[in-house]
């Protein structure tokens, strides 16, 4: 059948190319900016746009994961060689995986700055405008936060700018990154729903924007700033899922715990992450392995374990003819799999309609706690919340020592890790050399870190050298 459809379009090419009209055709589905921003509909459709590159295979897809490898969590695995460089700290400005998600951010900038431009002059109801900006907000604020984490100070490219043309623009200090972080993040919680109906999960909405500027105001150390938006969350609508395990199976992944994740769809709009982190014979592509310093942190019998990870003697059910099926330590270089994001259909094949969760309530109880321990009170409260949703023991005055241990195990492979360790080594609180140079195994040898080098990532010299040198390199690169 696929090769009699191929004959079919060929052979409709080949008759056509003699006959001229047929290039004398009418352009249908053409929107020009004329066209276009004329409606409700037309806000909807670009607010929608917005979202659309983050599940892509070099953003979200795969490539913002490999900004966690360097962390004591996982073993890069797969076969992509520019990785082993990131894992290592070997790197320089011209790895491609500093490129990749790059253009990917600054595409959702884009498509966030023409809704602010536009959408504000549309006669629609004021409820939905206010909705749709407050997306474009949040979502311009999160992408500025991952470049600043990321890379540090970027080009911040905002309204007045794509008016005037203006894009080749100079590297922002950190100060003006955090502060139009900052103002983006109110804006949106000021703007968007504190929820959503059904038809609408998967939205940034208040607690999305305030959980992620408790998490800049604790970056920055204001504690108490960090306290306040965080116990915002805490105090609406997003309650913890009464089981971990509810945040990573599809049927109830958008629980109100789950305050972003990039949303995926078996068959329209698909999380390649869920094949990356899989075993190779069962479908996937055998990347981001845990290692077995991670599974030692867990406490024993702590059920986050039996989520988060794939482990020998697991049984797994594959779907399909294979049903139920041993997980063996041959799956896996280290012996291990994330489990977090993977699952099969009843029919068999790999059930892509999984997340990418980004943010959700338990993080931000562990914000708070940090903020409130780091400012000499007590977070016993916050880290006991997410400790006894999983049947842990409640710990007395709480020390950074138990905080640093919650968030590992109860964020192990969400992107976490890597950058916790490093606003934890410029605090004083953890030595990030010496634990990089901790002897993890074969997979995971000893690594030079460098203060303070390595604390941020080179910025891509193809982005260096299509600006004609105004933008520049980080330190040490």
């Amino acid at each position: 059948m696929k090769k009699t459809i191929v004959y079919l379009l060929l052979s409709g090419l080949l008759l056509g190319a003699c006959d001229d009209s047929i290039l004398e055709t009418v352009p249908y589905g053409q929107s020009t900016s004329s066209q276009f921003w004329r409606n409700a509909d037309d806000a909807v459709a670009a607010a929608n746009a917005m979202y659309e590159p983050l599940i892509t295979h070099d953003f979200y897809g795969h490539a913002e994961h490999t900004f966690d490898i360097p962390s004591d969590d996982q073993f890069r695995a797969g076969d992509h060689g520019e990785d082993q460089a990131i894992e290592s700290f070997t790197f320089d400005a011209g790895n491609p995986q500093l490129y990749y998600s790059w253009r990917h951010k600054y595409e959702v900038i884009s498509r966030a700055n023409a809704v602010l431009i536009n959408v504000p002059d549309i006669s629609m109801d004021q409820s939905l405008k206010n909705r749709t900006l407050g997306e474009a907000h949040f979502l311009r604020g999160f992408m500025y936060w991952r470049l600043m984490v990321i890379y540090g100070g970027v080009p911040l490219i905002l309204e007045a700018d794509v008016l005037a043309n203006e894009f080749n623009k100079p590297r922002a200090s950190m100060e003006e990154m955090q502060a139009q972080i900052v103002a983006d993040l109110s804006t949106a919680a000021d703007l968007l729903p504190e929820s959503y109906g059904p038809d609408d999960l998967g939205r940034a909405h208040k607690g999305s924007a305030r959980g992620l500027l408790a998490k800049l105001y604790l970056y920055q150390e204001n504690f108490a700033g960090a306290i306040q938006v965080g116990q915002q969350v805490l105090d609406g609508p997003y309650p913890l899922a009464a089981d971990f395990g509810d945040n990573f199976r599809v049927e109830t992944q958008n629980n109100p715990e789950m305050l972003f994740a990039v949303q995926s769809l078996q068959g329209w709009r698909e999380n390649n992450h869920v094949i990356y982190s899989t075993p190779r014979p069962w479908g996937g592509w055998d990347f981001h392995e845990p290692v077995q310093d991670l599974i030692d942190e867990f406490e024993e019998g702590d059920p986050r374990l039996d989520y988060t990870v794939y482990k020998p003697g697991d049984m797994v059910d594959l779907g399909g003819s294979r049903g139920l099926t041993p997980y063996t330590e041959d799956l896996s270089s280290t012996g291990y799999h994330f489990r977090k994001y993977s699952s099969w259909r009843p029919q068999g094949g790999l059930n892509m309609s999984h997340n990418n969760p980004i943010l959700r309530t338990a993080d931000v109880y562990l914000i708070v706690a940090e903020a409130k321990i780091r400012s000499g009170q007590n977070g016993d409260a916050e880290i006991n919340a997410v400790r006894e949703r999983s049947g842990r023991a409640p710990v007395t005055n709480a020390t950074m020592e138990h905080l640093i241990h919650e968030r590992r195990v109860e964020l192990a492979g969400e992107n976490q890790r890597h950058q916790d360790l490093i606003r934890w080594d410029k605090a004083g609180i953890v030595d990030i050399v010496a634990l990089y140079q901790k002897d993890l195994g074969p997979l995971k040898p000893p690594r030079t870190f460098e203060r303070p080098k390595h604390y941020l990532f080179a910025i891509p010299q193809r982005e260096i050298d299509l600006s004609n040198g105004v933008l520049t390199q980080n330190p040490g690169y």
